[in-house]
């Protein structure tokens, strides 16, 4: 009996052990993502471009009040989720300061296909001024700048909850588990109804975490869809040509493999 006692109690403090090191990993580097069945992740599969525009959608009414995306221009969006003339229209919405003019004075003006999406704020003191210290990220590249960068977005917009019991969050951070720490400084932006799609989808929590996922997907890489086009060519070119070498190598060797070799041991 008690032969076998010790060896329990060992293997259950080390899943004990395990378990609390697992925690405090979680606790960390935060909850790990699940995996989503994104309809772009495909060998062969392609962005969705109605996805694209209601994410910017969701982006520009939502998100844009405290992110920016630096790396982004309304003419990028020309082909992929707008046409030219309806990116020229937002583009003409916003008020860019240029110059100098003859004069030497700096001037504003409307925007042009050419600009860069608006930022927020004009500087990174000026961010953490208005967000309590915390520094909103740049959007440009989010979904590669972050661990299981589309996964772990979908589950942090849609991850609000109310703390477990035991685990409390001060004044001014809200709990979600997927966040390193567990308390964020950036509120639950994604509600039923946040936004009226143009194309009449309904604008579920999900549906939106979804759509601008997919929009900043695209937006940290946008030669995605070229990219398997190419090689969706690069491998129908190679299939031609191993046919070529198969046939090759047949007609080459056919006559040596199926020759007779006749031995003469009288002469």
């Amino acid at each position: 009996g008690r032969g076998w006692a010790l060896p329990w109690a060992l293997g259950g403090l080390a899943a004990s052990g395990l378990a609390g090191v697992a925690l405090a990993d979680e606790a960390e580097h935060g909850l790990h993502a699940a995996q989503y069945p994104w309809p772009h992740s495909g060998l062969f599969q392609a962005y969705d471009h109605a996805a694209i525009r209601r994410g910017h959608q969701v982006y520009a009414q939502v998100c844009a009040a405290c992110h920016s995306m630096e790396l982004l221009h309304y003419r990028d969006l020309v082909g992929v989720a707008y046409t030219e003339e309806e990116a020229k229209e937002m583009a003409a919405e916003i008020d860019v300061e240029d110059g100098p003019d003859d004069t030497g004075e700096m001037f504003e003006r409307p925007g042009k296909l050419a600009d860069k999406l608006p930022a927020p704020y004009a500087n990174e003191a000026a961010a953490r001024y208005a967000n309590g210290g915390a520094y909103p990220p740049d959007l440009s590249l989010i979904t590669k700048a972050r661990h299981d960068g589309q996964n772990y977005v979908y589950a942090l917009l849609t991850g609000y909850r109310e703390p477990p019991e035991g685990v409390s969050v001060r004044e001014g951070l809200y709990y979600n588990p997927y966040f390193p720490g567990g308390a964020i400084a950036m509120p639950k932006m994604l509600a039923d109804g946040g936004v009226e799609y143009e194309d009449g989808t309904p604008a579920t929590e999900a549906q939106m975490a979804k759509d601008v996922v997919t929009f900043l997907a695209w937006a940290a890489e946008p030669e995605h869809d070229d990219r398997k086009l190419m090689g969706a060519k690069v491998l129908f070119v190679l299939s031609l040509v191993l046919l070529q070498a198969v046939y090759f190598k047949r007609w080459k060797w056919a006559p040596l493999k199926s020759r007779k070799v006749v031995l003469d041991v009288v002469n």
